[in-house]
């Protein structure tokens, strides 16, 4: 999609200098302000817990994203935040201004739903066009910024369709359109892509990302979709039984995870018991049940003796024959070995333990048949111990 130049238009305010899509990457949070924050919140709903302690940032101009299974307290969050639950305790603040308990049409944010929620019998312009009449917007500024937006979102040929004559995506697009064309401080977005077929949520995947790039706007995003938190996200704060289970980026999330849930609920992964053979600095030597010595990264705070436990994601296992082998790893046996386009998985088996591995494809590439035995290894930096789980 064409970059067009609309945030000077769409989203002018005082503090805006710095907050677009270099604020929200990583390399630009020292300088941002907070957009949201939760101060010990908490709701329960009789003697159900559905949120425990929530204490968290949002940063203004980031795409941060609630994930989680069902249950783990990510929409009463989203809902919490819009005006539509009340805590039990704690507060909740927008741009420094404490909105617990100000009803939702005077916190200024934008909706964005799973169903998209179009009036059938207006046009797409006049679906976009809708919010701005409400506020009583000129004639001519709602021309402009209708325009505008629907051009950003690739509808601007289609202003005078209705919502009947489009497919799902390009519904939820006018959705999305009508969400930014007011210019609200905070857009949220629940589920949005869900009722799509896999096709449209990947193309939709790269269009929110683009949107998000060029108009800098906070976004606050639910999904239960792990890849599609993975592509969208500057944040991701993973949730489970009402409380949060860890916070970080895409990368810090799926490499350096925590806890054995983050570990396992983004993406595979190998997850390894083991006894601290020898620490030195950052690094371990963990001997596994099967008497194989490996390599790991120590979490910090991790107790430098007894057992633990090692990740490692797939595609950072290396396979070689065994008559090759060297240094720290395991020994073992394929037990499948699958073609899978851009990869080849392997299940190894190495004592009482399971060990996948994705290795790249191409017409050279080694491959090992079932019943191969093999040395399995991968570098100290692509492993790290984990925090039990509960």
């Amino acid at each position: 999609m064409r970059r067009i130049e609309l945030r000077p238009a769409l989203y002018r305010s005082s503090g805006d200098a710095g907050s677009g899509s270099g604020g929200s990457a990583s390399g630009g949070k020292a300088a941002a302000k907070a957009a949201v924050e939760f101060r010990e919140l908490r709701k329960t709903y009789g003697h159900a817990l559905a949120l425990e302690k929530i204490d968290l940032e949002i940063l203004q101009g980031e795409f941060f994203t609630l994930l989680g299974p069902s249950g783990s307290g990510k929409t009463t969050l989203l809902n919490i935040v819009s005006g539509m639950v009340t805590p039990t305790s704690g507060s909740v603040l927008i741009d420094g201004r404490d909105v617990t308990h100000v009803p939702p049409r005077d916190r200024n944010l934008g909706m964005v739903f799973q169903n998209y929620a179009l009036l059938p019998h207006m046009t797409v312009f006049d679906n976009v066009a809708f919010p701005l009449r409400i506020r009583k917007a000129s004639k001519a500024d709602i021309e402009r910024d209708v325009m505008a937006i629907l051009e950003l979102v690739q509808l601007k040929d289609f202003a005078k369709r209705k919502p009947k004559e489009l497919s799902g995506g390009q519904q939820q697009r006018v959705s999305i359109a009508r969400c930014l064309v007011y210019k609200p401080k905070l857009i949220l977005m629940d589920e949005p892509l869900g009722a799509l077929d896999k096709k449209l949520r990947h193309q939709l995947q790269f269009e929110l990302k683009k949107i998000h790039q060029d108009l800098g706007v906070t976004v606050l995003y639910v999904t239960h979709d792990q890849d599609e938190a993975l592509v969208l996200s500057d944040r991701i704060c993973v949730m489970n039984h009402a409380r949060i289970e860890q916070v970080g980026t895409p990368n810090d999330l799926y490499f350096r995870p925590t806890n054995e849930f983050v570990a396992e609920f983004l993406g595979e992964s190998n997850i390894i018991p083991g006894t601290v053979e020898n620490a030195s600095g950052d690094f371990a030597r963990v001997r596994t049940a099967s008497g194989s010595v490996v390599p790991c990264t120590m979490r910090p705070g991790a107790p430098a003796s007894g057992g633990f436990k090692v990740m490692v994601r797939p595609e950072s296992v290396k396979l070689s024959d065994f008559g090759h082998a060297g240094g720290l790893g395991m020994e073992g046996v394929v037990q499948d070995c699958a073609f899978v386009g851009h990869a080849i998985r392997y299940t190894v088996k190495s004592g009482s333990q399971t060990i996948m591995g994705l290795q790249n494809s191409s017409s050279g590439t080694r491959i090992f048949e079932p019943g191969s035995r093999v040395w399995v290894e991968w570098a100290p930096s692509d492993a790290i111990s984990l925090a039990s789980r509960d």
